[in-house]
């Protein structure tokens, strides 16, 4: 199964490009039609990680994927899952 991935470590600390880069990634799942995004937004104090869950919880985001996934065996990485008629 296809899946993308980003890695934020390079961006965690430029609010603006994070918000850019979740936004590509979620934009690119859908036309690519691809089911699972992987996020990293690596283990550090956890700030990161809020950020990404709260953008994902925007409702204008939250309406094009199907679910978010903590990884339990990782703390530092989320999955997107996708689904397409």
């Amino acid at each position: 199964m296809a899946k993308l991935v980003l890695d934020l470590h390079d961006i965690y600390n430029k609010g603006d490009h994070i918000d850019r880069a979740l936004k590509d990634i979620v934009d690119q799942a859908i036309s690519k039609k691809i089911k699972l995004v992987e996020i990293i937004p690596g283990k550090g104090s956890g700030a990161l990680k809020k950020k990404v869950l709260r953008f994902l919880d925007r409702k204008d985001i939250k309406a094009l994927y199907h679910r978010v996934e903590k990884d339990g065996q990782n703390w530092g990485r989320l999955f997107v899952h996708f689904r397409f008629k």
